[in-house]
């Protein structure tokens, strides 16, 4: 069996795509992943500009395969004093547990892409073949501009209306979130109201009313699932827990243990740790920050990604004293599928079971 569609066939895959995940793909992963036939992807969001050209230039060094480099293009927090002080003051008995008081105050520890210009001149320098947006999109300009380099765009949608935007936009291929998937839901906007479509029914949503090829995400963990998706109708899957067991994966210790565990059967979509919806194994610090104490009747998370520097901080603290049960361990409601191997033979194994699929 072989595949034959728009997005295979112009980047020369197989249509099996490693999920960006920001913090924890690496240029090892990534380029593993793309040398064995798929396409791998570092994400950026979460790194300065000199640290992503470095990790863009390292894959570059491991494969001549094409590779995805993700972007955040979310909106500018919104800051908001009163509140952000209040959520620190819900989590200072976790700060104390750690060791320590909690900060005076948060910072907004990243920088989207959509007012970036340094990290988009960064990669019309790099090239790499394929660049995808999360939380929204950038300009029209700016996809232009990237398409115009020869660079092959995506953008995450969990919704009918937001993948006409992406279309309208001029992306190249449209990501079907479901609301199975694990890290951050890619919804344009957090507050709005959302349907939270699942996988099966957002790709054949997609699929019949888009011009774009679909790539179908979340959920998904074996070549079966693979089959499923392609069936419906995507030109190819994105799976990001999948891959996290890789060696080739930054996860740590902890979260490897974690997501081997009997633990990786509860995950919970919250906006408790980073101010957005995300979904992650259950810990204390989701159980402590959805709990509403009397004391804070209308507490709730600043904006992303304010809201986050205060559970990076309050994990980094824990983890000193070898604690993990603060840290964002992002998993999908496939995770108990989970598998530990090398990236390469994950993916030959997901071909193999692919195409032996009935």
């Amino acid at each position: 069996m072989t595949s034959s569609n728009p997005l295979t066939d112009r980047l020369g895959i197989q249509p099996i795509i490693q999920a960006p995940m920001a913090g924890v793909a690496t240029p090892a992963l990534a380029a593993a992943v793309s040398n064995a036939g798929g396409l791998g992807s570092l994400g950026i969001g979460a790194s300065g500009v000199n640290q992503a050209r470095t990790m863009i230039e390292q894959t570059q060094a491991l494969t001549s395969r094409p590779f995805n480099v993700n972007v955040f293009c979310h909106a500018p927090a919104r800051r908001d004093a009163a509140l952000e002080s209040a959520w620190l003051a819900h989590l200072a008995p976790l700060f104390r547990e750690s060791g320590g008081e909690p900060p005076a105050e948060l910072d907004e520890i990243y920088r989207s892409f959509v007012e970036d210009d340094i990290a988009f001149e960064m990669l019309l320098e790099t090239r790499p073949a394929v660049v995808s947006f999360h939380f929204g999109l950038p300009s029209e300009t700016r996809i232009r501009a990237l398409r115009e380099a020869g660079i092959y765009t995506l953008a995450t949608a969990t919704s009918l209306q937001e993948a006409r935007t992406i279309q309208a936009r001029g992306v190249d291929a449209v990501v079907a979130q479901g609301f199975e998937a694990g890290g951050h839901r890619g919804c344009f906007d957090s507050q709005a109201g959302d349907e939270r479509l699942s996988t099966l029914v957002l790709v054949r949503r997609l699929v019949k009313e888009m011009a774009l090829p679909v790539i179908a995400a979340g959920g998904i963990m074996d070549g079966q699932g693979i089959r499923s998706a392609l069936a419906l109708g995507a030109c190819a899957a994105q799976l990001g827990t999948a891959f996290i067991l890789c060696p080739e994966s930054a996860a740590n210790e902890g979260y490897r243990s974690t997501l081997k565990s009997e633990r990786a059967e509860m995950t919970r979509m919250t906006s408790a740790l980073s101010g957005r919806p995300a979904r992650g194994i259950l810990n204390r610090l989701i159980r402590h920050a959805e709990a509403t104490p009397e004391t804070i009747p209308e507490v709730m998370p600043p904006a992303y990604p304010v809201a986050y520097d205060a559970a990076k901080r309050l994990n980094a603290a824990a983890a000193g004293l070898g604690h993990h049960e603060f840290a964002a361990h992002w998993a999908g409601q496939g995770a108990p599928l989970a598998r530990e191997l090398p990236a390469g033979e994950l993916v030959n194994r997901l071909l193999q079971e692919w195409r032996n699929a009935t």
